[in-house]
C-alpha cells in the first residue's frame, strides 16, 4: 500500500506547485501593455544616465561660435544651441543629471519617509498623532515653493536640488507607509512574532517592512517622474543645476528666447522630459496592477 504523505509534505508540494505556476513579477509586467512600455522607456533612460556621457558625438560643453543656432544636419542631428553646442550631445550627457537627480531624490525621500511612517505606524498612540501632525504641516506647504525656499537658503547645485526634491516627497511616503503599517500590524503573524518575544526593531524590519514594500515601490516609480519635473523646473528657474552643465530643464531655459528662431532647441529637451516622465508613470501604473492581487488578473 503506498505511503500517504504527511500534511506538511502535501502543503509544501502545493506551495511549490503554486510558486511554479505563478509567473514572475517581470513576466507579469511584460504582459501588461502600459507597464511593458513604461518598463522599456524607464530602462532606456536609466541606461542613458549611466552610459549617455560616453555616447556623445561632441563635447557637450564645447562652444562653436561659427555654428550658432544651426538646424538639424548630418553633422548635428538635433542642431546646435545659442552657443554652438551640439544639442544631441547635451541631451545624452544631461541624462545623468536629470535622471540621476530624479532617482536619487526619490530614493532618499522613500528611505526617510518610509522609515518615518514605519516607526509612526508601529508605535501608534500619542507619538503617532504628533508625528502625523508634523506630516500635515509639511504637506500644507506647496512642494515646489518649499524646494525653492530651501535652495534659496543653501544655494543652487546638484546636492541642494536632490535634497529639496527629496524633502518634497518625504511626508507623502511617510503617510503612505504609515497607512499600510496600520492595516498590517494587527494581523496574526505580527501578533505571533510579538508573542514569541521579537523586539520592535525586528518586527518592523522582518515582518512589517516586507508587507508594505509593494505600495512603496509603486509610488516610488510614479514619484520619480514628479521629482524629475520638479528638478527640471528648478533648473529652468535658474535654481538647480548651473551652466554649463547640460541639464534638461536648464536647456529649456536657454531655449525660451529662441523659440521662433530655433524651435528644435526647446522641442528636443521638452520631448525628452515628457518621455521620461511618461515612462516612469506607465511603469508605476503597471507595477500597481501586477502587485495588487485584485488587479493582477486584469493586467
Amino acid at each position: 500500500m503506498p505511503e500517504v504523505p504527511a500534511a506538511s509534505d502535501a502543503q509544501a508540494v502545493g506551495a511549490a506547485q503554486r510558486g511554479a505556476a505563478r509567473p514572475s513579477l517581470l513576466a507579469r509586467l511584460l504582459r501588461h501593455r502600459s507597464g511593458s512600455v513604461g518598463l522599456a522607456l524607464s530602462a532606456i533612460f536609466v541606461l542613458l544616465a549611466v552610459v549617455g556621457p560616453y555616447l556623445t558625438p561632441y563635447d557637450p560643453a564645447r562652444q562653436d561660435y561659427l555654428a550658432l543656432n544651426q538646424g538639424a544636419s548630418a553633422a548635428h542631428w538635433l542642431g546646435t544651441d545659442n552657443f554652438g553646442r551640439d544639442i544631441l550631445s547635451r541631451l545624452l550627457a544631461g541624462a545623468r543629471y536629470s535622471i540621476g537627480i530624479g532617482l536619487s531624490a526619490t530614493f532618499l525621500g522613500a528611505l526617510v519617509g518610509g522609515a518615518w511612517g514605519l516607526w509612526s505606524g508601529y508605535v501608534g498612540g500619542v507619538l503617532d498623532n504628533l508625528s502625523m501632525r508634523a506630516v500635515d504641516i509639511l504637506l500644507a506647504f506647496p512642494g515646489l515653493l518649499l524646494a525653492i525656499a530651501m535652495i534659496t537658503l543653501t544655494g543652487p547645485g546638484v546636492g541642494p536640488v536632490v535634497l529639496a526634491s527629496a524633502i518634497f516627497g518625504v511626508p507623502i511616503f511617510a503617510r503612505l507607509v504609515r497607512g499600510s503599517v496600520l492595516a498590517v500590524k494587527e494581523r496574526a503573524f505580527v501578533e505571533a512574532a510579538l508573542g514569541l518575544g521579537a523586539g520592535g526593531a525586528r518586527v518592523m524590519l522582518r515582518h512589517l517592512l516586507p508587507a508594505v514594500i509593494a505600495p512603496v515601490v509603486v509610488y516610488a516609480s510614479l514619484r520619480s517622474g514628479v521629482t524629475l519635473l520638479v528638478a527640471s523646473g528648478l533648473s529652468f528657474l535658474g535654481l538647480g543645476v548651473q551652466p554649463p552643465a547640460p541639464e534638461w530643464g536648464a536647456m529649456l531655459s536657454d531655449a525660451q528666447l529662441y523659440l521662433s528662431l530655433h524651435p528644435l532647441m526647446a522641442f528636443a529637451p521638452g520631448v525628452t522630459i515628457t518621455l521620461a516622465v511618461l515612462g516612469f508613470n506607465l511603469l508605476g501604473d503597471g507595477l500597481r496592477d501586477v502587485l495588487d492581487p485584485r488587479l493582477s488578473g486584469e493586467a
